[in-house]
């Protein structure tokens, strides 16, 4: 009888051994193992997990206790994990949004999967945002007769203030474009900006195919400044520049003038010249000259001061800035210009 008590009363305690032992040696979740004990470090796992915006995954991690499972869940509820996995696909589509600000332009480009969500209000918006904040970000230097390139991490972190009705409230760049991405369902990026000022003169734009003011899929800026360092005629300098913007959006030069096309590239042009000319089997004097003219055609074809003017191909641009000093005594020159396309350079799918 006693010995069968004592068994019984051993075998009722094994469940319970078992699940203690269970319990101590059953290996934490292998998420909030690493991650319960620093929040800061758990924030920044978890952001990385979703794509989330950094103040969503602080606020969705705090409303369910530290636990990365649950908050996890419930920023999938709010849709906010969904731009994770957008971002690898092909984002081809967008808008260029220009701001300006005393002697200075910013142009910022935003790509979308779609025209669909490229022509919506709230991605409008958000373009707009970011090209104003642009305004004030310190650029990288650049080449002469080049605009300035923005430095993206830095725009990134400025706090933009969003008010539209699906999306308001401050936020970082990269939280608004994370949260734009999320709401319309495709993936949203900010792509490249650029900065083009002139202490002294001033800046022209060309907008073509623009969708509202400030928004465009082809953008041409030019930087004019005048001889003697001031702006006489505002409104007449002005209309000249627009002009040369909008030649710049259809005539699509590389370089600014011919002292500023790099000499690889002019020993590159006259190697692939003289092999053309030299399978002509004309003699060297006449290979010399066609070299000569082809290197002038090139020149003609990409370089701006060179090209033939859009708006009357009598003269080039050089002899519309000579036009302008002898109908008005004011000599400007073009200090850079800068012409983007909505996903140049990109592959398109």
């Amino acid at each position: 009888m006693a010995c069968a008590l004592l068994r019984r009363a051993a075998t009722s305690h094994r469940p319970f051994a078992s699940s203690l032992f269970s319990s101590l040696t059953k290996p934490a979740h292998p998420f909030t193992r690493d991650f319960s004990s620093d929040s800061a470090v758990q924030i920044k796992a978890l952001r990385e997990r979703t794509g989330a915006p950094i103040k969503d995954v602080k606020a969705a991690l705090l409303q369910c206790g530290w636990d990365a499972e649950a908050a996890m869940l419930e920023l999938r509820k709010k849709g906010l994990t969904a731009a994770s996995r957008k971002t690898s696909r092909a984002a081809t589509d967008g808008l260029l949004a220009v701001a300006n600000a005393e002697g200075v332009t910013a142009v910022v480009e935003i790509n979308s999967e779609t025209d669909f969500v490229a022509r919506n209000d709230m991605f409008r918006h958000l373009a707009t945002r970011v090209a104003r904040a642009a305004i004030g970000i310190q650029a990288q230097n650049c080449a002469p007769g080049s605009a300035a390139t923005i430095d993206l991490p830095a725009l990134e972190a400025v706090k933009i203030t969003m008010e539209h009705e699906k999306f308001s409230g401050e936020a970082t760049v990269q939280e608004a474009v994370t949260q734009v991405a999320a709401i319309m369902g495709e993936n949203v990026r900010l792509r490249r900006g650029f900065l083009v000022s002139s202490p002294t003169g001033i800046v022209s734009s060309y907008l073509h195919a623009s969708a509202n003011p400030g928004l465009a899929r082809v953008v041409g800026l030019v930087t004019l400044e005048p001889e003697d360092g001031t702006v006489k005629d505002e409104e007449a300098e002005a209309q000249l520049g627009s002009a040369l913007a909008m030649h710049v959006v259809a005539a699509k030069p590389l370089f600014l003038s011919k002292e500023l096309v790099p000499e690889s590239f002019i020993h590159s042009e006259t190697d692939i010249f003289r092999s053309q000319a030299l399978s002509s089997g004309k003699p060297p004097n006449v290979v010399d000259k066609m070299v000569q003219g082809r290197l002038r055609k090139y020149f003609e074809e990409t370089v701006l001061l060179e090209q033939k003017f859009v708006i009357n191909d009598s003269i080039n641009v050089q002899a519309v800035l000579d036009d302008h000093h002898k109908q008005t005594g004011r000599r400007v020159s073009i200090s850079n210009f800068l012409r983007m396309e909505v996903g140049e350079g990109m592959q398109q799918k």
